[in-house]
């Protein structure tokens, strides 16, 4: 039995889909105006691991991230760069779909565009517009937040009406101005040759009205969760469900799920502090990318996460000791037959993982559960031989974890049994001292585009980046 916070509840809760075998999900993505940083990609992995997480308990998954490439950064960036709008967003978007890949995150299903539902946007709008909950002043127009009888529910805010007298006009702000905010921005000379012409006149969308007609329109009026970081609660996704929801009179979000903040080096990232950091950055420093998404699940989503380089080298042996004890069971020759104790010890890590996550997606508790038992396993290999059942049942559980992981890239490991028996060998040279042999076999791996590095926890074998 899943169980996961709310923050609409402020509560844990049983997670009960609307549809038995669907689960429909929404992800805040990114606003593609820099290289996303690494306080963004805390929020990206835990998505990502919630969502293998739930295809592992055998729910088919309808996930949308949204790509904002159209609103107050993206503009300001473009005018900088003395670029259009579209190729200076299609950089960024790029970019980060590299990084996706680099971090092994799994592709979502839909991953929708701001610039590409302006029609849609704007029908939303009028229909707003029409029940009396969008106003027009000075040819842009706003949501009158007086006019929604629950605003405020998810940030459970205070509101009184001397609060909503002015008007908020940019995209971001702070949650000491509760006031009506902007739906469409009317064209000024700030926003160069980006707009539109619509029947709401010239103009362009606001940041929050976006997320709330891509998601309605790809996931329905109703539809399960909602994630992003902790900093989205108010004012976008309060906003999102003031929108929704007096369009449609339905509920909008069942779950809403957010990720707490990361810090660098115990203090909060910022580029004048120069602790700010993107992926790439810390790939250019040498780490590896999934010792980085392993750092960024290593702590309890909803825990604030302080990212430090000694942390992460600490990740990258974690990584490292996983990778080599799946390669050395994985390789490992077995006499026939099953050791009922060690079945024993595997089904009851088998049994702590799972708890671990059914209860509020904890991470950190799962990750030490199978350290444990490597340990273990470790122990009795160096002592004993493990029999073949016992083998096969530890390297199906491993490729279990990494499903939901993905740090030991199961997959890539998908080893011919002429590279395991180059492994093999070179392993004996080592243990024998003989570097010549070893260096040569090294070399051979590299050119058929694998790395080896050698680890206090066994060799660990990669494929090489092309």
């Amino acid at each position: 039995m899943l169980k996961i916070y709310n923050t609409l509840s402020n509560s844990k809760e049983e997670f009960i889909p609307i549809n038995k075998n669907l689960v429909k999900m929404y992800t805040c993505g990114p606003t593609v105006y820099d290289f996303t940083h690494i306080g963004n990609f805390r929020t990206f992995v835990f998505e990502d691991v919630f969502r293998r997480y739930l295809k592992y308990l055998g729910y088919n998954m309808l996930q949308v991230m949204n790509i904002t490439d159209v609103d107050d950064k993206t503009i300001k960036g473009s005018l900088n760069a003395s670029m259009s709008l579209s190729n200076y967003t299609q950089k960024y978007t790029k970019a980060f779909f590299d990084d996706l890949e680099k971090l092994n995150i799994e592709k979502v299903e839909h991953y929708p565009h701001a610039t590409g539902y302006i029609s849609k946007i704007v029908s939303f709008i009028e229909t707003l517009k029409e029940k009396k909950f969008v106003y027009e002043n000075d040819s842009s127009y706003y949501f009158s937040i007086s006019k929604f009888d629950n605003y405020g529910k998810l940030s459970d805010l205070d509101l009184s009406l001397e609060k909503t007298r002015s008007r908020i006009s940019q995209d971001e702000y702070s949650k000491e101005e509760i006031n009506d905010f902007v739906v469409w921005k009317n064209w000024t000379d700030k926003d160069g040759s980006v707009f539109w012409e619509t029947e709401l006149g010239n103009g362009r969308p606001g940041w929050h009205i976006e997320c709330s007609v891509m998601s309605t329109d790809l996931l329905g009026k109703h539809f399960d969760l909602h994630i992003g970081g902790k900093d989205l609660i108010f004012p976008h996704h309060e906003n999102e469900i003031a929108q929704s929801e007096s369009l449609t009179g339905e509920k909008f979000v069942n779950y809403w799920i957010h990720v707490e903040h990361l810090i660098v080096e115990g203090k909060k990232m910022s580029k004048s502090v120069g602790n700010f950091y993107t992926l790439r950055d810390i790939i250019n420093m040498g780490f590896d990318p999934l010792s980085i998404r392993f750092l960024l699940l290593s702590s309890h989503y909803r825990s604030q996460l302080n990212f430090t380089f000694d942390g992460l080298k600490q990740s990258t042996e974690n990584v490292n000791r996983l990778k080599a004890f799946y390669l050395r069971i994985q390789n490992l020759k077995c006499s026939d037959g099953y050791d009922g104790e060690l079945g024993l010890e595997t089904n009851q890590c088998k049994s702590d993982f799972d708890n671990a996550l059914e209860d509020d997606i904890n991470t950190p508790l799962a990750i030490s559960k199978i350290f444990e038992f490597i340990r273990k396993v470790n122990r009795i290999m160096d002592e004993n031989s493990i029999l073949v059942e016992n083998k096969d049942e530890i390297v199906s559980f491993l490729e279990k974890i990494d499903i939901i992981f993905g740090v030991i890239s199961v997959e890539k490991l998908e080893l011919t049994d002429e590279i395991k028996q180059l492994i093999s060998l070179r392993e004996k040279f080592r243990i024998n001292k003989n570097w010549d042999e070893s260096d040569n076999i090294r070399s051979k791996l590299l050119e058929m585009d694998y790395i080896i590095e050698d680890t206090k926890y066994g060799p660990v074998i990669k494929r090489k980046h092309k």
